[in-house]
């Protein structure tokens, strides 16, 4: 049914557990599949004097590949083939999208943080913006 699943993770324990659903579903329908990261854009800080913007792209590229070994793994020993994307964009929901139609995904499977009340309302919720936005289908995994 779906050709290549987008799974993007924030490296939370719920975002790994729907990373692991998600490849598992890939494995099943023989479908290939791209894990996705997304780390913010450097912003200069008082707190940050001794670091420049070359040296934070290399640290938060190389935190992004480490968040996303374990999947990638996990794809490897399914048979699942998955390649590592990892983005910098100031808004995760776009940057999703974005991935999802320049890579060509027929799907969106992603975690839901499952946020209630004001939290909700306040920090607002990346899957929904998701859900919101996309023209794809989006599978949501808790």
């Amino acid at each position: 049914m779906f050709k290549h699943i987008l799974i993007p993770t924030d490296g939370s324990i719920l975002s790994e557990k729907a990373v692991d659903t998600a490849l598992r579903l890939a494995a099943e329908m023989h479908a290939r599949a791209t894990l996705l990261t997304v780390t913010e854009p450097f912003q200069f800080s008082g707190s940050w004097p001794e670091i420049g913007a070359d040296e934070y792209a290399a640290y938060a590229e190389r935190r992004g590949r480490e968040r996303l070994a374990s999947g990638t793994a996990l794809a490897r020993t399914l048979g699942v083939s998955c390649g590592p994307l990892v983005v910098e964009h100031e808004a995760p929901y776009a940057a999703i999208i974005d991935a999802a139609g320049s890579l060509g995904c027929d799907l969106i499977a992603m975690a839901s943080h499952g946020r209630r009340g004001l939290s909700a309302v306040v920090l607002g919720s990346e899957t929904q913006k998701v859900l919101t936005h996309s023209r794809i289908p989006v599978l949501v995994l808790r």
